[in-house]
């Protein structure tokens, strides 16, 4: 069968490329083509556009770029009508991928699978009604997503998050290359505008810890030298790409902006303190009570159901804020213990390795049950 997939940053790259796997696995004779990354790629088939051609955040970016965003997003369109696959299997990245599905849902019987929901259920909801209308599978890897979409009477499927896989696939096939020394690593975001925000901050914060080696988890996506502009004159740090599970795996702790890598630090076992800095923080604080429908935006404390990482959001995200709470998860830092005991409540709600496996065994269940449904019909 035919998989056209829509991957938008590094996370949909990596998950898209370890459900492409699955889905070989599951569908011999699978072929692909995909807007995502290098990982995709790597799985084989034809990479239409990379994601970082249309990877914008923040209301000024997009507008900069919206025309870029806008023929990406018509060409996409008339991309996947033309090669007409078998289903089209969209990965998080909603803004996009809904116009899309709204689109191919209008003007095609292409089914429209979505694996890893946008998070409407921190905020606009009200996208429930165009997933009800567009959407005719979801495929959840949170498992609090079960409760939220039955309120709504919109059936998904849960099949366990792809961090676990990736997370024990990585720390299985690598062996630790940890030298000894004590180690903080930073994990800054994989997008131009959380690094512009976050990694000064978070440099700063470290040195007054000194005896630690600061490593910072390079993007893929982003080149050294962007890095470079955000970094305190003076400050040692040591940036490595391709190396963050590594790099967490050897750090006595870690800076982590909030998203897909708070998950993995806390599956690897690294305490760690989550930073997301944002302009005009008193305001957006404010705001967050107003609009946010969650208590927290780590996912490690959303899947936890409490507090078990701190979270250090807008105004909040300051070096004097940054120090305390990293001085707190250091080795001999009264908050590491606790914190580690949290990280297990929270993998035992997550459930076992396979979630990729599950997915593409479902996808492939119902689209060779609709097909066959489809020939008796005629």
């Amino acid at each position: 069968m035919k998989y056209y997939l829509i991957a938008g940053e590094a996370s949909g790259d990596l998950h898209a490329s370890n459900l492409m796997a699955a889905l070989k696995n599951e569908d011999h004779e699978a072929q692909f083509r995909f807007y995502g990354g290098d990982l995709m790629q790597a799985q084989g088939g034809t990479l239409v556009r990379h994601y970082r051609d249309l990877a914008y955040m923040g209301f000024i970016p997009v507008l900069m770029h919206l025309r870029t965003i806008m023929k990406g997003m018509a060409d996409c369109k008339r991309d996947i009508v033309q090669w007409h696959p078998d289903v089209l299997i969209l990965v998080d990245y909603p803004g996009f991928n809904l116009d899309v599905a709204k689109y191919i849902h209008s003007h095609t019987d292409i089914p429209i699978y979505y694996y890893i929901s946008p998070k409407i259920w921190a905020w606009k909801e009200f996208r429930i009604k165009a997933i009800r209308r567009d959407i005719d599978e979801m495929f959840s890897i949170l498992p609090f997503e079960v409760e939220f979409y039955k309120k709504h009477n919109y059936r998904i499927n849960y099949v366990g998050n792809p961090c676990v896989d990736a997370v024990q696939k990585a720390l299985t096939d690598t062996a630790p290359t940890d030298k000894g020394d004590r180690c903080i690593a930073i994990l800054a975001g994989s997008r131009r505008q959380e690094i512009k925000d976050n990694l000064g901050k978070m440099l700063t914060a470290c040195s007054t810890f000194t005896g630690y080696r600061l490593v910072l988890a390079g993007a893929p996506n982003i080149e050294e030298e962007f890095y470079r502009k955000y970094i305190p004159e003076g400050t040692d740090v040591d940036i490595r790409f391709g190396q963050t599970y590594d790099i967490v795996r050897n750090a006595d702790a870690a800076l982590v902006t909030s998203g897909t890598a708070t998950l993995e630090t806390a599956l690897i076992g690294t305490p760690q303190v989550v930073c997301y800095y944002i302009p005009c923080g008193t305001v957006v604080n404010c705001l967050r009570q107003m609009f946010l429908k969650v208590p927290y935006i780590s996912l490690v404390n959303l899947i936890a159901g409490e507090e078990v990482v701190p979270e250090l959001v807008a105004d909040k995200m300051n070096v004097s804020n940054i120090r305390t709470h990293l001085a707190q998860i250091l080795p001999g830092g009264t908050g590491r213990q606790p914190m580690l005991d949290g990280y297990g409540r929270m993998n035992r709600i997550l459930g076992p390795a396979g979630a990729s496996e599950r997915a593409a065994k479902i996808m492939v269940e119902r689209l060779t049950s609709s097909k066959g449904a489809s020939k008796l019909d005629k």
